[in-house]
């Protein structure tokens, strides 16, 4: 009989996958440890989507900082250079990383300075109105390991 119930929840879970609730999750979230009085800094973190349909941040908030914005290393005239954009496209089943030198999250006018190890709340925004609170330790930035692709390391 429990073999019975085991295989029926095992085959629903297969059916229905990760609930409603606990579709976007938040791995290695962190903000850029910066020195005191510098009014920038930046949150990385990895974004994984565990449901079907495609996830669309569209803003991000926190009180430690005036403006919060979404923003991306490009590659213009040669050079590179960060530039604000509207969302960030979690497709179904697949994540995306928030990292130095890609997509980001900029700290725009710190509100105080940061100190190393404390606990930053940042709350992110999807188009759908869903939003996933996620408090993310401050770090100095040294090469991070990225989950995504195991062959490379960035800054």
């Amino acid at each position: 009989m429990t073999k019975t119930i085991s295989v029926l929840l095992a085959v629903l879970a297969g059916i229905f996958g990760v609930p409603a609730w606990a579709q976007m999750q938040v791995h290695d979230p962190m903000v850029r440890m910066v020195p005191p009085g510098q009014p920038i800094s930046a949150a990385f973190m990895i974004l994984h989507n565990h449901g079907m349909e495609e996830k669309i941040l569209v803003k991000v908030h926190s009180d430690l900082a005036s403006a919060v914005e979404l923003h991306n290393h490009i590659m213009a005239d040669g050079m590179m250079k960060m530039r604000r954009i509207d969302s960030v496209v979690i497709p179904g089943h697949s994540q995306v990383e928030l990292k130095p030198g890609g997509l980001h999250i900029m700290l725009i006018g710190l509100s105080r300075n940061l100190q190393v190890g404390e606990q930053v709340s940042i709350e992110l925004e999807f188009a759908d109105s869903e939003r996933l609170a996620v408090t993310a330790p401050v770090q100095m930035v040294k090469e991070r390991h990225s989950h995504s692709d195991h062959t490379k390391h960035t800054d």
